[in-house]
């Protein structure tokens, strides 16, 4: 029997979020195993080619970035029509915006190739070290494109309210990336060694699982993909609407980095073992934000769907059970994490320094992550809606206004407990800001939300 996906304009309100959203955190835990899975077998290929892995990290984030900001557009544009109940236009949006995607993959494949060493030499790699990057680049950028339009294929068909066939689709390409991985790397069993060059090709070709499923949804599925020749003007217009999410969207993924690489730098004037344990902090809170993550997603095609039906009753209860969600989840895993941060610091390393500073980490850092939970809530409903500038506002206020400034006072006034306090503050704040302006505009329904 075929599981019946969430009717998101008629079902009730927290049970078709909820349906929507936990598919989608094994999902975001199958996509995290792919950095994780190739940095632990890399690394037992030695310290230079786990350093060599090291400087793709920028490359690697910009290019999936990207991507997931193209996918937000999509799915903004894709949702309203859904819910304005036009299968031609959903079919259309889908079709251009994949389009679109192909040829910013084969760009970015181009430039990166054709570049590749002048861009790591800007990254600061020696000469020694570019080539042993580029076994591993070269071929990742030649398969970019079972990465890119997959993930914005995906976009779409969440857009339409299913979340278990992506997920699905991305636990198994997860699977395949940790069995390839080994026998391609070391060389076990009739495969070749070929170190870091395997690592990037058990990549691409546990991508291309992800490519093949979203392709045959998209088309015999859904019927979402329409073989015809594309007119100018419409391809334009569309195009147009879908960047004016997208963009924003890749600015603000991108932001992410830019601000943790700040922080880190803040950190590194406390010391390496502040840096150490700042690494593990990060990792350890993105695996306990996955359920608030999954629900931002859910609420993206919710709300885009609802605008489109004008339906803005059920945004204002996504908003109140988001806000539920996300402080009840995010205090289950604080009270984890608080209780059994010795066990947990000393599963990550070995140092009892680094240990010693992060257990301070993860015992308030994640307390404020309720309220950082509904500030990606807030954004992705603000996105769906055709409106990132508040988007922009809420992920720049939290980053570069609030974060990074008070993160260099605080590592004056208290060390890395102070730059603990400021991420804390920052989390705390931008959740006020964000429930403020989401607040706001659903007294407005007027203006789209």
């Amino acid at each position: 029997m075929a599981r019946r996906r969430p009717n998101l304009m008629e079902d009730p309100v927290g049970p078709a979020l909820l349906r929507l959203a936990l598919p989608m955190v094994w999902s975001m835990l199958a996509v995290m195993t792919f950095n994780v899975v190739d940095s632990f077998y890399i690394g037992r290929l030695g310290p230079t080619p786990l350093a060599a892995i090291g400087f793709t990290f920028p490359v690697v984030f910009f290019v999936t970035g990207t991507a997931m900001g193209m996918g937000i557009g999509l799915s903004s544009v894709v949702s309203r029509a859904v819910g304005e109940g036009n299968h031609r236009r959903v079919a259309e949006l889908t079709t251009r915006g994949l389009l679109l995607a192909f040829l910013v993959v084969a760009a970015f494949a181009g430039l990166g190739i054709a570049g590749h060493d002048r861009l790591f030499a800007l990254l600061g790699a020696q000469p020694e070290m570019i080539a042993l990057i580029r076994s591993y680049m070269v071929p990742w950028l030649a398969g970019i494109g079972f990465l890119v339009i997959p993930m914005v294929g995906n976009s779409a068909i969440r857009a339409t309210g299913d979340s278990v066939t992506p997920s699905i689709v991305m636990m198994i390409s997860g699977g395949l990336n940790v069995v390839l991985d080994p026998l391609l790397i070391f060389g076990l069993g009739p495969f070749p060694r070929l170190e870091l060059r395997g690592a990037a090709i058990a990549t691409v070709l546990a991508y291309s699982v992800t490519f093949v499923a979203a392709f045959h949804v998209l088309i015999h599925r859904e019927k979402l993909i329409r073989f015809e020749r594309p007119r100018w003007r419409p391809l334009l217009e569309s195009w147009g609407r879908i960047l004016h999410v997208g963009l924003p969207a890749v600015g603000t993924n991108l932001l992410v980095p830019f601000a943790n690489g700040i922080l880190t730098r803040i950190l590194a004037d406390l010391g390496p073992v502040a840096v150490a344990a700042y690494g593990v902090g990060t990792r350890i809170e993105s695996l306990a934000m996955a359920g608030s993550y999954a629900m931002s997603t859910a609420v993206a095609a919710f709300a885009g769907q609802n605008i489109g039906a004008r339906r803005f009753d059920r945004i204002a209860a996504s908003m109140r059970f988001g806000l539920k969600y996300c402080l009840f989840v995010s205090f289950g895993a604080w009270l984890v994490l608080a209780l059994a941060a010795g066990p947990i610091a000393r599963m990550f390393t070995d140092d009892p320094e680094i240990a010693r500073i992060l257990r301070p980490y993860l015992w308030l850092v994640p307390l404020s992550h309720g309220a950082l939970g509904f500030m990606l809530l807030a954004a992705a409903t603000f996105n769906a809606a055709g409106r990132p500038a508040q988007s922009v506002v809420i992920f720049t206020t939290r980053l570069l206004v609030l974060t990074v400034p008070l993160a260099w006072a605080g590592s004056r006034w208290g060390g890395v407990a102070g730059v603990f306090v400021a991420i804390f503050i920052g989390n705390v704040g931008t959740g006020l800001l964000a429930h403020f302006l989401i607040h706001r505009a659903l007294r407005q329904p007027g203006r789209r939300l």
